[in-house]
């Protein structure tokens, strides 16, 4: 399939001050879309979007906030703005609370909104100034990049040493979590469309995946194909978890080869959406008997490597195990969402391939401080019973539609003989 190169997603992005900028022209055509292409860092399995300075912001869907290394000298919100409070909206695990703000130091009448950036992989807390940046990508019909366009964003400064842990050369995070000031409202409210966007993360070595903030349509090469958003295999209401800002619906069970799992809890299971790990992992008492499941009524017979592979349980020689046009020929595992309908995980999201001859099953158990609250979701809140990872959502569209509380996805692209590689990123001409 063709895999088309991004030849001008961004321009420069540069810091406006709050009085400044509030006058600023945009330089969008207005209710149009924003689309930017998506890369997945090999080395961290995290991904990453060119938002700031033609630089990569590693995109996290459970960050509330924007934020970045930052120039000096640069402006800086008061105390008393309304931004200030939002960025003190979802404070981070482990950070101490300070308050708002410091006194100015050119200025001691002045408050001066410290923020308080997180970085989720390396668990680690910053304070920076709470600031604005020109954020830059383009407009599109959902077929093709139309124009460049801007809009300046409040984001928050964070310290060089906050970016422990981030793929190499990114120089931050775009939140796109349900908050005010997380990257999809804040396109939102700058670009005047709807309260939505939709996610296609690359696979590895896929080339570049692609996001569209302001809802859709989109559609994949080859020319001609319907409008993905507009074909999804299924929705689900999206759920909150008091406190925090993430992704979460709820499912009633899951299946494996069509024959749902007995687990030990009673009612709904509460599954959350999260970039930052790379797999699927699930509560022990639910991962236990999910994973006999799968060996025992799926993969009898056919031949386990071990020891297997750290971190995975299952491994298997995959010269044995077959292939589809959905990936290895393995029995499906279906999550069964409270709307009645089933995101269905084929080969290509459920087993990982880990060397030339051994391909695991990609789902692992979640470890002890994640169930305490470790997870990173901060706001004191119990750990999703699932927390689906990155791998099990790459080319797979998924529409986070916050206007309508409702998680849309397409199901694996391999099924329609496209991927989430296949975006024209060529400039209308």
């Amino acid at each position: 399939m063709a895999q088309l190169l991004l030849l001008a997603v961004v321009s420069a992005l540069s810091l406006l001050s709050p009085r400044t900028a509030a006058a600023a022209t945009s330089t969008t055509s207005g209710g149009k879309p924003l689309v930017t292409a998506i890369t997945r860092d090999a080395a961290t399995k995290l991904y990453t979007a060119p938002l700031k300075d033609e630089l990569p912001l590693v995109l996290d869907l459970s960050g509330p906030l924007l934020w970045a290394t930052c120039a000096a000298p640069h402006p800086s919100y008061e105390c008393h703005h309304a931004a200030c409070a939002h960025a003190h909206a979802h404070h981070p695990p482990g950070c101490p609370r300070t308050g708002h703000g410091v006194a100015d130091e050119f200025d001691p009448f002045r408050c001066r909104c410290r923020a308080h950036p997180y970085n989720p992989f390396a668990r680690r807390a910053g304070s920076g100034d709470l600031t604005r940046a020109r954020v830059t990508a383009n407009t599109t019909d959902g077929a093709n990049p139309l124009a460049a366009a801007s809009f300046t964003a409040v984001a928050a400064c964070a310290p060089p040493t906050l970016l422990a842990g981030l793929p190499a050369g990114a120089v931050g995070v775009a939140g796109l979590a349900r908050s005010r000031l997380a990257l999809p409202a804040q396109v939102a409210r700058k670009q005047k469309v709807a309260r939505r966007f939709a996610l296609c993360l690359p696979g590895e070595g896929g080339g570049m995946g692609v996001a569209i903030f302001g809802g859709g349509p989109l559609f994949l090469l080859p020319p001609g194909r319907p409008d993905v958003t507009a074909s999804l295999a299924g929705t689900t209401p999206l759920r909150r978890n008091p406190g925090v800002p993430g992704y979460f619906v709820s499912a009633t069970g899951i299946a494996v080869n069509h024959v749902q799992v007995q687990v030990q809890q009673q009612g709904p299971l509460t599954v959350a959406l999260c970039s930052r790990v790379p797999y699927t992992v699930l509560r022990p008492d639910v991962y236990a008997p999910f994973v006999r499941a799968f060996e025992a009524m799926a993969m009898a017979g056919r031949k386990r490597m071990t020891p297997p592979t750290p971190p995975f349980e299952l491994c298997y020689d995959s010269r044995e195990l077959g292939s589809t046009r959905l990936g290895y020929a393995v029995p499906q595992v279906d999550l069964m969402l409270e709307s009645g309908t089933n995101w269905t995980v084929f080969g290509g999201n459920s087993m990982v391939q880990v060397s030339d001859d051994t391909a695991c099953f990609a789902f692992l158990e979640m470890k002890e401080e994640k169930q305490q609250g470790g997870h990173g979701y901060g706001g004191g809140a119990p750990a999703p019973t699932v927390v689906i990872g990155g791998f099990q959502m790459e080319n797979n569209l998924l529409v986070f539609d916050e206007e309508n509380g409702q998680l849309g996805f397409s199901g694996l692209l391999f099924g329609r003989q496209t991927t989430c590689s296949n975006f024209n990123f060529t400039l209308a001409g």
